[in-house]
């Protein structure tokens, strides 16, 4: 059976290939998606060269992962969103020819972990759903710390690059501290490149500080895209993909149990 994602989308192109049938005037109806829906077989005629050079594409191999990528849950870190924030950071140096301190993006934008093994190119579509597109703006040294701080009052850390941040006291007088990930004070005065998404950037998520960023630069680049490059990339030089070291942030479990139930702020 092909991949969910493939599953998905042909069975969209077959319903929208009916709905153009229909004659001027015929009355739209909402048609859940589900696997109830019987095969038409003059769409399946249709569809089927695109099927197959679908699947083709989603089964070919890309890259090894002997422990897989995990998002993590309950306190956990997401390492597979460390990956990917890793992984858009340096994308977005290669597209500006500037270094970039910093790389957001956000959890509920990864899909699926990476199981342990081979990974194919349908495993990324699984990760990275949406055309999410890689986005470069200056923040302040100020600014990026704000918007760490909203991305844990969010969700308790939203996967990032560059910056470490432990917080300490209780959950109703804590208090934060971020450095560069090299154990470098973060000077609040001084404008750095961060690399984000479009979403994030729009608004989306809750991480109001993003949309401040100025000098926003489309790099037309999708992070679907960078991800399976990355992996390309990978395998041509015979290396596997390993999760990245964790430690990005340290929050103490009463904190964690505050975020979670939304009585956290700073």
């Amino acid at each position: 059976m092909p991949p969910k994602s493939i599953r998905v989308l042909l069975l969209s192109a077959s319903l929208c290939l009916d709905l153009a049938a229909q004659p001027p005037g015929t009355r739209a109806e909402v048609i859940p998606i589900t696997a109830s829906i019987p095969d038409d077989a003059a769409i399946q005629k249709v569809i089927a060269p695109f099927a197959a050079e679908i699947k083709a594409s989603f089964d070919l191999p890309l890259v090894q992962a002997p422990q897989g990528l995990f998002r993590g849950r309950r306190g956990e870190e997401n390492l597979l969103g460390y990956w990917v924030s890793d992984v858009m950071r340096t994308a977005a140096e290669m597209a500006t020819g500037r270094p970039v301190r910093f790389a957001i993006t956000n959890a509920g934008g990864l899909r699926s972990n990476l199981r342990p093994g081979q990974l194919k190119v349908a495993d990324l579509y699984e990760v990275m759903p949406f055309e999410n597109e890689l986005l470069v703006i200056e923040l302040t040294g100020a600014e990026v710390i704000q918007v760490v701080k909203e991305s844990i009052v969010r969700r308790g850390g939203e996967p990032c690059s560059g910056v470490k941040t432990v917080l300490g006291g209780t959950p109703e007088a804590p208090s934060c501290v971020s450095t560069w990930e090299d154990g470098s004070p973060i000077d609040p005065a001084t404008t750095v490149c961060v690399a984000t998404t479009d979403y994030l950037y729009s608004g989306g998520d809750s991480i109001p500080t993003l949309k401040k960023g100025r000098k926003p630069f489309t790099t037309g680049l999708t992070l679907r895209q960078i991800l399976l490059d990355q992996c390309s990339r990978l395998a041509k030089e015979k290396r596997d993909l390993l999760p990245p070291a964790p430690g990005r942030y340290a929050i103490p479990v009463p904190i964690q149990e505050a975020i979670r139930d939304r009585k956290f702020r700073f």
